[in-house]
Order: C-alpha cells, then structure tokens, then sequence
C-alpha cells in the first residue's frame, strides 16, 4: 500500500514558482529530493552572486570598484576549484575559461546598472522567515538596501536572460514574496522590488501595493493548500512546456509515456529532508538585532 508524501517542512519563494510550473517536477525535486545534474550556468550564477555578496560585505562605501571585484572574483573562483558541483561538470581547460569570462562580464555589466557605492545594504543574503498559517515561508534575499528616506528595497541579482516585457510580471513572483516576507517579519513592505539582470543589463521594477501584497499572502496560501492535497492523494501532475526538453525528469513523466514511481529507483532519493536545511549558496544572515537596529535607526 503506498504511502502519502511528506509535506515541505519549509517552503521558499523558488519553490512556489517550482509548484506553479509543474507540480511533478516540484514532487522530484522538493519531496522526494532527486539529485539534479549540475549545469554550468547555475555553477556560474553561484559564482557571480558570491562575488557582488562579498563586493559589498568586505568592501565599505568609495572602496565598492570594479578592482575590489575583480579581487572578489579571483578568490571566489579559487575557492571554487575544491567545489564538489564544479567538479562535477568536468570541465576542459577551454570551457572553464569560458566561463569564468562570461562571469566576469556579467560582474561589470553590474556597475552599468548602479553604482554600489550609493547603496546602503542593511541585508546581504539574507534569510528571512515567517508562518502564513500552517506555512513556514522562508527564503534568502540576495540584498535588502534601505534608501536615504528611510525605506526598504528588495534586490535580486539574474544572471539569466531577461524575460520579454510579456512575461515580466510572472518573473517578479518570487521578489513580491519576499516583499511580503518582509512586510510579515519587519512589519513594512518595500517600497520597491528590483530583478537586476546582469546579461543584457536591465532593470525590472515593481512597487508593490498592500492590495498586491495581500493578493500574494492569498496565492501563497493557494500554493500551499494544493502542495497538502498533492502530497495526501499523491496526486502531482506535470505541466508540458517548452522547458521540458530541458528537464531532467522527462523519462519519467507520464506526458512523455514515463512511469514517476521509477525516478527514485533510477536517481536515487532522500524522501523527507528538511528542505528548509540549505536555501542557497550561502549561509546568509538571519533576519534579527542588526537589521531591526537599522530599520529603528531610520525611523
């Protein structure tokens, strides 16, 4: 007799998006935790985030150069090198150049898109968690500026392509969850979200509302009520698109003639880890005394 699926003990924005997409693959993913092959690109936005992470962590105002994060950049890509996903892609000579080239691109793309001396960061990688009801939301923004009125501003860094003004608004959905989490937590929302593409490089927008904020609070609640009757029915549909040429779990999804059930014996799982244990590449900073003593300074 088969059993239910655990719930998430945890659930990020990243993961509500995942459930949005293709349930099934957030079953491979997040409940059954199926090991994803790793892919250069996400090894290079790793990179890239951990350099701006360290530009602004050891770097004060007038000392935030393209130099200083050169400099980052040499000792991120050396630390690197010992990285078990990086080692994984098995990389010539050649590629690994390549992309340490296209990293270091995207890092001076980002000094066409603001000049990081004018920022005052009140939050870098910062983890972040509240409960809507039964729901731990919890996630790990890449930067938190407080402006000179006082106000707060979500920031997160792309190292993908922009999406064309059509689908826009989709991509913000993770970024006005975070503006929730930090109306739920530090009791304000930001005045503004911002997605940082660092490819073309472009700025997207959005100034999110109450109204928009508590139509957020309600579609998460919405993810998270189908998530529990999913996981009790074990009742995980996919969602065919363009992306699943590229998914990793196509052999197995039922769209494509697959049999689900076979993804764990094949790939191999770790049923019931605490998803909540790793969000992200960095251990971040807990929201807590520093950021509320900075918010309160400001007030």
């Amino acid at each position: 007799m088969s059993v239910p699926f655990d719930l998430p003990r945890t659930l990020s924005p990243s993961k509500v998006t995942s459930f949005r997409d293709c349930a099934l693959a957030f079953r491979f993913n997040t409940i059954e935790h199926l090991p994803e092959e790793p892919k250069v690109w996400t090894v290079k936005g790793t990179l890239v985030h951990r350099v701006l992470e360290h530009l602004f962590w050891y770097h004060g105002q007038g000392e935030r150069t393209p130099d200083a994060a050169a400099i980052e950049l040499d000792r991120a890509w050396d630390a690197l090198q010992s990285d078990p996903e990086y080692l994984a892609l098995d990389l010539s000579p050649a590629e690994a150049d390549d992309l340490r080239t296209e990293a270091a691109a995207l890092i001076s793309n980002y000094f066409a898109l603001e000049d990081p001396n004018d920022i005052t960061p009140i939050g870098i990688e910062l983890l972040i968690e509240a409960r809507l009801g039964g729901l731990r939301l919890r996630g790990i923004i890449d930067r938190l500026d407080l402006t000179p009125d006082g106000e707060l501003v979500v920031i997160d860094y792309k190292t993908g392509r922009a999406p064309s003004p059509a689908f826009e608004q989709s991509k913000l959905i993770g970024v006005h969850i975070y503006a929730l989490l930090c109306q739920e937590v530090l009791g304000r929302k930001p005045v503004q979200v911002k997605l940082l593409h660092l490819k073309e490089p472009t700025v997207i927008t959005a100034e999110p509302s109450d109204q928009a904020l508590r139509g957020q609070r309600v579609k998460t609640l919405a993810v998270w009520s189908a998530i529990e009757r999913a996981c009790a029915h074990e009742d995980f549909r996919p969602r065919t698109s363009p992306l699943c040429n590229y998914c990793r779990f196509r052999d197995f999804c039922p769209a494509y003639g697959g049999d689900p059930d076979q993804a764990a014996l094949v790939l191999g799982a770790d049923v019931g880890a605490d998803l909540g244990a790793g969000v992200g590449a960095s251990p971040g900073l807990e929201v807590g005394a520093e950021v509320g003593a900075d918010l309160g300074g400001a007030a």
